[in-house]
């Protein structure tokens, strides 16, 4: 859960498109019931990767009954995750865990500097320049205080952190808005024309609301009066304006990514630890249940999570803490987990791993992904999952304040048994057929140990990349061949400028390049499973991927993995195409390791001791390799090769297959 600030800070998306000219022209292209599609939000623009799914049509008003119901199984005062500063043994206890040994000297170094200046200018650096990274730097700087200093106070109870962080609420309330620069691009928050709620400002909400609650009377009246004003006015009284009608609906309350449950969490979670009217959390709590139901409908009826395994650890990592705030608060009578699909979306973190603990970095992922201990923790307690490894962890943690607070403390998790069998894993396979996502893994017992992912789905996915065939070859522990995963985000990241990047477009996946031409953004551009056989010693995947491609000539592409459990194993690729008339065909390997030409027709690929052998065989036509480094700025900072596999004159017919296994 390390990562999730830096991808927290870097998604956006632009909850003003709907209101451009050609809502018009897309209205006239739905049929029935206003839906927007996403071939009609093509027609706009390439912008679809945070929109998609977002316009499902808006929940109705909240029922009056079932708030009736749920006040009735609230108790009469507000809590939040944890316990107040108050129950001293339950405090004394978390002081020897290490999870927070470091708090109370960092709460000192706080004490000692100011707090870092945040001027207008700086939010307005990323409508000038596109830059997120400097404001986002300062203003993680001073939001983390909160954490820092109220755990300080509540581990130690002698009153000296107090002041610092009764500062901080002063200087963070002076603040113009709340919203992250990146999502206000048109400055409407910033110049105080709209009150919004985003990512940062529902996460801010809800750490000052758990401050609130379990610092209590040791903050002066003055601080608590400003506190729960500030939240009225930045938070409750906005989204109960959108949830009645009264103003429209932020997109991500119908969106169907991360933003739904990570916003719905933080407003929810902070009304449940502050408002006192019990009628009034109930509101919150109902619509909490109806509108994050569009969450769960982002992930494919199979479990597969298309924002990447970030983004899940992220999206559904909030949505369990969104679950857990209300089973707590309803006494467990209200339990968002029961949904049927939520146990196939716990399941994505331990079934999308290819081997010995190496994931895909499909989408905007970093290839250093890896489920959230702490996550995987809670899901294989509280839903009987049995995954023995995850469950030894020890859960506690000092991160942000209401995290800390739900990990820390018992919750329905720690209070679980474990399931009385032990998972086995997911085995030689993982099958996503929905999503068309394969992971193929060599059997326990043999000497192989290269594993491999490949893709079908689509072009409109999740924080989508143009990237429908793609796939990743692990030997060991090393991804040798591999999606170099998501970009540094700037304001490209997310506009009609997106698949400028030779990351998000399929230049920098290791699929085919038509006539000259890279894969198309859209639905329409998919991975169609032709055939799939999968045997004890063999997975065959074949794809149609020629929808991808806007190349009129092109008649057939059809690309064939061939995954080999035998010996040391072996992954082939072959792409067959057929063409009306003669263009340029090529495809290409990714890399960031080391490669050299063993022959003209084989390849070498290593990374100190691990290295892979890829032959190519070409009916139709001679080739030539050229590499060229990918010029992008990633997160890891390495840059990747893309290893060119270029047919040396046009064809209508051809066949390009590679055979990569382990080198001798």
């Amino acid at each position: 859960m390390s990562d999730v600030p830096a991808l927290v800070i870097s998604c956006w998306l632009n909850s003003n498109i709907c209101k451009w000219k050609g809502v018009a022209m897309i209205k006239r292209m739905v049929r029935g019931p206003l839906l927007l599609t996403f071939t009609a939000l093509l027609f706009i623009s390439n912008y679809a990767m945070s929109l998609q799914d977002s316009a499902l049509g808006a929940v109705g008003k909240i029922d009056e009954n079932r708030i009736e119901k749920i006040s009735a199984l609230l108790s009469g005062k507000p809590a939040g995750f944890g316990l107040p500063i108050s129950e001293r043994s339950a405090w004394k206890k978390l002081s020897g865990n290490d999870s927070f040994k470091r708090v109370i000297p960092d709460a000192e170094r706080l004490l000692k500097s100011p707090i870092p200046e945040q001027p207008d200018d700086l939010f307005l650096d990323f409508s000038r320049t596109g830059n997120r990274t400097r404001w986002q730097r300062i203003s993680g700087r001073r939001r983390s205080r909160v954490s820092t200093l109220v755990l300080a106070e509540c581990l130690e109870n002698k009153g000296r952190f107090v002041p610092a962080f009764e500062e901080i609420v002063r200087v963070l309330c002076s603040e113009r808005t709340w919203v992250m620069p990146a999502h206000d691009r048109s400055l409407t928050n910033f110049h105080g024309k709209s009150v919004d709620i985003d990512l940062g400002s529902s996460a801010l909400a809800w750490s000052l609301g758990t401050a609130d609650y379990v610092l209590a009377d040791k903050l002066s009246p003055e601080i608590r009066r400003m506190l729960r004003d500030n939240l009225n006015r930045r938070i409750f009284q906005p989204y109960r304006d959108m949830v009645s009608g009264k103003r429209k609906k932020n997109w991500w309350m119908t969106g169907t990514n991360n933003w739904n449950a990570v916003c719905l969490a933080g407003v929810t979670g902070t009304a449940l630890a502050v408002i006192d009217s019990r009628e009034s959390r109930a509101l919150f709590v109902a619509a909490a249940e109806d509108y994050s139901k569009n969450f769960l409908k982002g992930f494919t009826d199979d479990g597969y999570c298309s924002e990447g395994l970030g983004y899940w650890n992220y999206g559904f990592g909030y949505y369990i803490m969104l679950s857990e705030a209300i089973y707590q608060a309803t006494d467990g009578k209200v339990d968002l987990l029961e949904d049927a699909k939520v146990k196939q979306a716990a399941a994505f973190g331990s079934k999308i791993e290819i081997i010995n603990g190496v994931y895909p970095a499909f989408a905007d992922c970093s290839i250093r992904a890896e489920p959230g201990s702490r996550l995987m923790y809670f899901i294989s307690r509280r839903l009987g999952m049995g995954l023995r490894s995850w469950e030894q962890i020890d859960p506690a943690t000092a991160g942000s304040l209401y995290q800390s607070m739900m990990y820390s403390f018992p919750n329905s998790a720690s209070r679980s048994l474990p399931a009385q069998n032990a998972s086995r894993g997911p085995g030689i396979r993982s099958w996503f057929d929905r999503a068309g996502i394969l992971i193929c893994r060599p059997v326990r017992s043999s000497s192989s140990s290269l594993a491999v992912a490949l893709k079908g789905g689509h072009n409109n996915e999740h924080h989508n990349h143009n990237d429908v065939g793609s796939f990743v070859v692990v030997l060991g522990d090393r991804p040798l061949l591999l999606d170099p995963g998501g970009e540094v985000y700037t304001a490209r990241t997310f506009s009609s400028r997106r698949y400028e990047s030779k990351v998000l477009n399929s230049f920098g996946h290791p699929v085919p390049l038509v006539a000259g031409k890279l894969q198309r953004t859209g639905r329409q551009a998919r991975g169609r499973i032709v055939r799939e056989d999968f045997t004890e010693d063999t997975d065959t995947l074949v794809l149609d991927i020629s929808s991808a491609y806007d190349v009129p000539e092109l008649k057939k592409l059809q690309r064939t993995f061939v995954y080999s459990r035998q010996g040391s194993g072996s992954l082939t690729v072959t792409d067959e195409v057929v063409l009306s008339k003669p263009c340029d065909f090529g495809t290409a390997l990714i890399t960031f390791d080391k490669w050299q030409k063993l022959s003209a027709s084989s390849l070498f690929i290593r990374d100190q001791d691990k290295a892979l052998r890829v032959d190519i065989e070409v009916v139709g036509a001679d080739f030539k390799i050229q590499p060229e480094t990918i010029e992008e700025d990633l997160s890891g900072r390495r840059l990747p090769t893309r290893l060119g596999i270029n047919l040396t004159k046009a064809v209508s017919r051809a066949v390009v297959r590679l055979t990569i296994r382990p080198a001798e």
